[in-house]
């Protein structure tokens, strides 16, 4: 008798404790479970540093860009690029240099799915850019090659090295923007991004063609184009969520 009741005993013991360890594994689990990791919210801001490198290496070329961004929801930021570019175009006949400024305005999406507190893009975008300029003329040879029964004749011709500047010109554009960010140190960046740019409109001087617009790079007869930006910024974090 006394065999049995202490049996019982121990097994009302083994699954008291049975029970008691099942509830403090599932407690750990759950609270492992509510662990949330909060990423920063707030202003980001750098410099493209390829126009820079390119002006060391092009002479006719120099441009300085400042960039931004602002985290309005865990994958969506709005964004932002102003800058200064100036290009001298040499052709056949003419010789010309368009100097002003522009802005591009528009959104990011991350679509990479960062693990825990990881803070790295992978990104599509859009901007729409608007630029004002001027465009200097800067030489120019009349083109005098004559054809009379197919014999070209040419007739020398004196080119024109007076400069004539032509102000008020505006260009606007849209871009599609894809590229990579990744976070190197504490709140810190390199991100790089190429674009396809599609000319909306362009105000031509009288008798000439605007051969090149701060912001939108070379205008060619298609009306597209692409462009690049390498990137660093530095993260101002206002709050976490």
């Amino acid at each position: 008798m006394y065999k049995y009741f202490i049996s019982i005993c121990f097994l009302f013991v083994y699954v008291d404790g049975f029970s008691q360890e099942q509830k403090k594994n599932t407690i750990i689990a759950s609270k492992k479970d509510s662990i949330v990791y909060k990423t920063n919210y707030g202003f980001r801001v750098g410099i493209d540093i390829s126009k820079p490198i390119l002006a060391q290496f092009n002479s006719s070329y120099s441009g300085l860009e400042i960039v931004g961004d602002y985290r309005i929801k865990k994958n969506f930021y709005i964004a932002a690029e102003v800058g200064f570019e100036e290009e001298t175009t040499a052709e056949d006949y003419t010789n010309s240099t368009s100097k002003g400024n522009y802005i591009r305005l528009g959104f990011n999406y991350n679509a990479y799915q960062n693990w825990l507190d990881m803070n790295n893009e992978i990104f599509v975008g859009y901007r729409y850019g608007f630029s004002f300029f001027e465009q200097t003329l800067n030489s120019y040879t009349p083109n005098v090659i004559t054809d009379i029964e197919d014999y070209p004749l040419y007739f020398p011709a004196n080119t024109n090295t007076t400069p004539f500047t032509i102000t008020g010109l505006n260009a606007h554009w849209s871009e599609f923007v894809v590229g990579f960010r990744a976070e190197t140190f504490k709140n810190f960046f390199i991100t790089f991004s190429g674009s396809y740019k599609i000319l909306m409109s362009v105000k031509d001087p009288e008798n000439f063609k605007t051969l090149y617009s701060p912001g939108f790079n070379r205008i060619f007869e298609s009306g597209s184009g692409f462009g690049f930006n390498y990137t660093l910024t530095y993260l101002i974090p206002f709050k976490k969520k």
